[in-house]
Order: C-alpha cells, then sequence, then structure tokens
C-alpha cells in the first residue's frame, strides 16, 4: 500500500474512530463527562477538548498557518457543541488528506510552535503525530470511563474499522 494511501485511509479511521466515541459518550449521563479525576485532563469533556483542539492545531499546521490562539482556550459550548465540533474537525482532517497528492506527504513543513520555537517535519511526520495523539487520547477516554463505572466502552482499535469498513 502506498505510504499517502495508508494516511489517507488512517485520518478515515481516526473520523470513524472520534465518531465511535462520540456516539458513545452521547449515551452517557452528562454528569460523567464532568466529573473530575486524575488524568492528563480531568475530565472526560476536557479530554475529548483537546482531542478535538489538537486536530485543528496540526490541520491549520498542514495547512501552512501557526496558530497561536487554540479552540480550547474560548469554547464555552454544551455537550452537544462538543461533540459536533469533534466530529466535524475530524472529517475536515480527512478531507483535507484525502485531497493532497502523494508529494505532498514528502515535503517538509515549518511551523512556529505555541512556545515560539520553530521546528520542521514532513507532513508525513505530523499527520502521524496527530493521529497517533488522538489515538492516545481516546485510550484515555475508555481508561476514565471505566474508573467512573462505565463498562460498555466502544471498540475502536484499527482492524475493527477495517472489518466494519471492508466488510
Amino acid at each position: 500500500m502506498d505510504l499517502s494511501v495508508l494516511l489517507k485511509d488512517y485520518a478515515a479511521y481516526n473520523s470513524w474512530a472520534n465518531d465511535q466515541m462520540v456516539g458513545w459518550l452521547r449515551e452517557q449521563d452528562p454528569e460523567l463527562l464532568h466529573r473530575e479525576m486524575a488524568s492528563s485532563f480531568p475530565t472526560l469533556r476536557l479530554t475529548l477538548l483537546h482531542i478535538w483542539t489538537a486536530e485543528n492545531i496540526w490541520l491549520n499546521r498542514l495547512q501552512g498557518h501557526s496558530p497561536t490562539r487554540f479552540l480550547s482556550n474560548d469554547f464555552t459550548g454544551d455537550l452537544d457543541a462538543l461533540f459536533a465540533g469533534v466530529l466535524h474537525q475530524s472529517s475536515l482532517f480527512r478531507t483535507f488528506l484525502q485531497q493532497q497528492d502523494s508529494v505532498f506527504f514528502d515535503q517538509p513543513n515549518t511551523y512556529t510552535h505555541s512556545s515560539g520555537t520553530t521546528f520542521t517535519h514532513s507532513h508525513t511526520e505530523m499527520v502521524l503525530h496527530c493521529l497517533q495523539h488522538s489515538t492516545y487520547h481516546r485510550g484515555q477516554l475508555v481508561t476514565m470511563a471505566r474508573h467512573l463505572g462505565i463498562t460498555d466502552v466502544p471498540h475502536t482499535d484499527y482492524l475493527v474499522y477495517v472489518r466494519h469498513t471492508r466488510g
């Protein structure tokens, strides 16, 4: 499989996995999404907001921008707005990658980090980082939910996605 095809598929997987998580979280008691615990982000809501924010940041960087203000700084919406935002962002990321030719993925990209430091990475490295980052935090959502007594977690492994989409 060509690397660009794999990365585009991985972005589609990410969108599917986020859809599975959002669908599952919509079914939970909203109070549980606000309950604090020890984790990278203290609530399920804030962890999901972080996934959305990071995918937004990385898409902006892939498009040649270096954002300095992040949507998590200003987001005051309810859970429905959060769920819609996560799904929309994943869709934008997937669509953007689908529109790129294979040359795009090898090209370098220089951006300024929020710390002010300038970095250069290939688009491939940036895409892999972003999508792995979302996977990592989806895993945290599952662990946090289990600590809250929620046991009906969705299966969002890549091969589950492959089986689901390819029969």
